[in-house]
């Protein structure tokens, strides 16, 4: 895998990944951020990622991880709604 974790996975598909989006300024989440920064979630620490993610292979297995994280989500991101983004369309800005 290359250094930005998405160099072996395969464009011809669509790859999810959970996303939010900083409800204020400086959110506990995300010191220092703006409002409305949009991150990735890393599914090891159910935390906004530095780094792009490794995704999952469809939106359900995306949902399904958000539902079995939901607890440990919301004391986490105070105020923000995870949500499953296609990746491509993430990173391209549109979704």
């Amino acid at each position: 895998m290359h250094g930005d974790g998405l160099g072996d996975i395969d464009c011809r598909r669509a790859w999810w990944a959970p996303a939010v989006t900083a409800p204020e300024r400086n959110w506990s989440a995300a010191p220092g951020c703006r409002r409305g920064a949009r991150f990735l979630l890393d599914p090891e620490t159910c935390r906004p990622s530095p780094q792009p993610p490794r995704p999952f292979g469809s939106r359900g297995e995306c949902l399904q991880w958000i539902m079995a994280h939901r607890q440990e989500l919301r004391e986490g991101l105070p105020g923000a709604e995870v949500r499953p983004v296609n990746l491509a369309r993430w990173l391209l800005g549109i979704d």
